[in-house]
């Protein structure tokens, strides 16, 4: 089992930035993809980014291409969401979760945060 605690949502300009944090616990010894999902109110989630395990692979959503960054410190068990230039269509929760590859493909995964809310105002 692996356990997935999201942080750093909140309120934001449009324009502005956040970090999001999500802390890994459990069986983080195994070589586990990380994903970032989102669901805005009345849709469907969907994929953000993903990041393999050796970091060496990256995958983004054409929607926050260019302003989003997905890293992680696999010593602090971490994974991050740098936004930049945030806009009021980014507002909705947003999850962590942990895949053994990583995938854009919301099945893929077998782990999920609680999720973090990020709206974004105008």
């Amino acid at each position: 089992q692996v356990q997935l605690v999201e942080s750093g949502g909140g309120l934001v300009q449009a324009g502005g930035s956040l970090r999001l944090s999500c802390a890994a616990s459990g069986r983080t010894g195994s070589n586990y993809g990380m994903g970032w999902f989102r669901q805005a109110p009345g849709k469907e989630r969907e994929f953000v980014a993903t990041i393999r395990w050796s970091g060496s692979t990256t995958i983004y959503a054409d929607s926050v291409k260019g302003r989003f960054t997905i890293s992680r410190d696999n010593a602090k068990n971490t994974v991050y969401l740098q936004m930049n230039s945030l806009k009021p269509e980014d507002t909705a929760v947003y999850y962590c979760a942990a895949s053994p590859r990583g995938s854009v493909y919301i099945t893929s995964y077998d782990y999920w945060g609680q999720g973090t809310q990020v709206t974004v105002s105008s």
